[in-house]
């Protein structure tokens, strides 16, 4: 077999070369598909019901029925037509009108006996609708197919799936999670962060599907709310997620941190023991947009800091800084009913269990987080002290016609007679929700006033993470054996990371149709930390594709992992 050398790349004293090899090394291993695919249950128009027992849908061209365990045709509809699916005695049955010689009083109703399986409902060529169901005002129209799923341990109840591409899925969710006018390089970082939470694993408590399309997971309005720049946003992040020590991190996201964000710990408690404060995430931690601002520290520095509006990159967001007030018995009232309500959740204490309206008597802040989040505060009434925890908590508990605070960056004063009686209750606070993560406002101000690539958004408000291609394991076992993977750059600038603990002694590989063999002999590398791989020579910008083969001449008892990390070229311009 000829060898020819392509390049020498010196790492430290490291050297290393990519060598062509002939296509006969690649045929030994197992086919794997590129695409990733999620479900998404589809819910009523309110979204308070995910179970149907009928519906009806159409499709702009064609449809075919499938049987789904057997994958036999079952039924075939023309375009346009409402097909009215049900069940019956735990068979699926569809109904369709039929009208006589184009005359609406001649009309007959179709029944036709499906299958007792789930099936599968494909639109080649056009989309598919669910009859009566809106999102954004407009008919509810679905890539790909949806699937009827019958729900386990029910009579005549079922599940609608939607299920497609994640690219797909994401061009229905990115202009829905945030605004369209915030700019290319926002929507891609937003793009980003939904595509590492539809591709991050989760417990589910449902097996049918993967995610739902409300904001109890991402919003996910389907096919007709997307927009040209959306799409363009998830197309040029194709492949793109941000992974933290080679995890795919938990990319949290609010509308506006009000110029601070706040750290994961302070604001989420533990989802296996709902311990407060949460664990800590070394990529969510708190920070000031401005480098120049303090610590909040004290309540004072606090109330300095949301009752003033300093620069920050989410400045132009209506709730940058917000104000609440109440009479003292309109709080009494409120607080009444939601310390009730909230002392189901556990993070009041002790239970709130009266009928009767408490008296207020003081309201003292006693702990807060790193961006003077409110996150533990005592209540004190005529029938006790109540400690509430957690940002939601608190702010579920202090509403304003039925309506939660916007966030728990907030601080209260009390106008007092000459008496020194509480006769009404101020809040002044800033942002909206829960403030971790990424800033959508912020983003939008940076990508848009201030020309921010979106990976230099990510690495603000992300502390210490990577861009680029999900992480593998290339491995003998069956389905590690050969892994492709597509990805978009926006510069012509990649390096190859590799952890080779299990001293692989080289890896297969295929990088824009280019065959090649990368060595990693253990005179060249160390085992103990991971190799970086300047690929730049070898890939484009814009999309590209690189297929990983395992040599099976290796054995079967090693593996590597890897992922394409993707390089910024001017990274230093914004001082990121």
């Amino acid at each position: 077999m000829g060898i020819k050398t392509l390049k020498k790349i010196f790492l430290g004293l490291a050297i290393f070369s990519l060598v062509f090899v002939s296509s006969e090394i690649f045929a030994q291993n197992t086919k794997q598909s590129v695409n990733k695919y999620v479900r998404v249950a589809i819910g009523n128009q309110n979204f308070q019901n995910y179970v149907y027992q009928t519906t009806t849908v159409f499709g702009t061209s064609d449809i075919s029925v499938y049987d789904k365990k057997n994958d036999v045709l079952i039924a075939e509809f023309p375009a346009d037509t409402f097909v009215e699916i049900s069940m019956r005695n735990n068979t699926f049955e569809a109904k369709t009108t039929k009208t006589e010689l184009n005359t609406e009083e001649n009309t007959t109703q179709v029944v036709t006996a499906l299958t007792d399986n789930d099936i599968v409902i494909l639109c080649n060529g056009g989309f598919l609708g669910i009859k009566d169901l809106k999102r954004k005002g407009k008919q509810a129209l679905y890539r790909t197919s949806l699937e009827l799923i019958k729900k386990p341990k029910t009579e005549n109840l079922f599940y609608i799936v939607n299920v497609l591409d994640i690219q797909d899925y994401l061009k229905g969710v990115v202009p829905n999670e945030m605004p369209t006018s915030f700019g290319l390089e926002a929507l891609k970082a937003q793009a980003v962060a939904a595509r590492n939470y539809v591709l991050s694993p989760r417990t589910r408590l449902v097996n049918e599907y993967d995610v739902v399309d409300s904001v109890a997971s991402q919003v996910y309005y389907g096919a007709n709310t997307e927009e040209k720049i959306s799409n363009k946003a998830v197309d040029e992040t194709d492949g793109i997620v941000a992974t933290h020590n080679w995890e795919l991190i938990l990319a949290q996201y609010s509308s506006t941190a009000g110029g601070y964000t706040e750290s994961f710990s302070n604001a989420f408690s533990d989802a296996n023991n709902k311990k407060f404060p949460s664990i800590h995430k070394p990529y969510l931690v708190a920070k000031p947009d401005m480098i120049s601002q303090l610590p909040l520290k004290t309540e004072e520095e606090v109330r300095e800091f949301y009752t003033t509006k300093p620069d920050s990159y989410d400045i132009r967001s209506p709730y940058y800084r917000w104000q609440k007030n109440w009479t003292k018995e309109e709080l009494e009232e409120v607080l009444t009913r939601t310390l009730k309500e909230q002392s189901k959740t556990g993070f009041v204490t002790p239970k709130f269990e009266s009928e009767e309206n408490i008296k207020l008597i003081d309201l003292r802040p006693k702990r807060r987080g790193d961006s003077g989040k409110l996150i533990d505060l005592e209540i004190v009434t005529d029938k006790g002290i109540y400690t509430v925890q957690k940002e939601l908590v608190i702010r579920r508990i202090f509403q304003k016609n039925n309506i939660s605070l916007p966030s728990a960056n907030v601080v209260f004063e009390f106008v007092i007679d000459e008496n020194n009686e509480i006769l009404e209750i101020n809040a002044y606070g800033g942002g909206f929700g829960h403030g971790v993560g990424m800033s959508q406002y912020g983003a939008g101000f940076m990508g848009k006033e201030l020309k921010m690539p979106y990976d230099k958004i990510l690495k603000h408000y992300y502390t210490g993470i990577s861009l680029g291609t999900e992480p593998i394991i290339l491995s003998a076992y069956p389905t590690q054996q050969k892994v492709t993977q597509r990805f978009y750059l926006d510069y012509k600038a990649a390096e190859l990371v590799i952890d080779n603990k299990f001293r692989l002694s080289k890896i297969n590989l295929t990088i824009n149709g280019r065959e090649m063999v990368l060595p990693l002999s253990q005179e060249l590398f160390s085992f103990k930390t991971p190799i970086r791989i300047d690929i730049s020579d070898f890939i484009k910008k814009g999309e590209n594709e690189i297929t990983f083969c395992y040599p099976l001449d290796e054995g079967s008892i090693k593996a590597v992992r890897l992922y394409v990390e993707a390089i910024n070229p001017h990274a230093d311009k914004f001082g990121f």
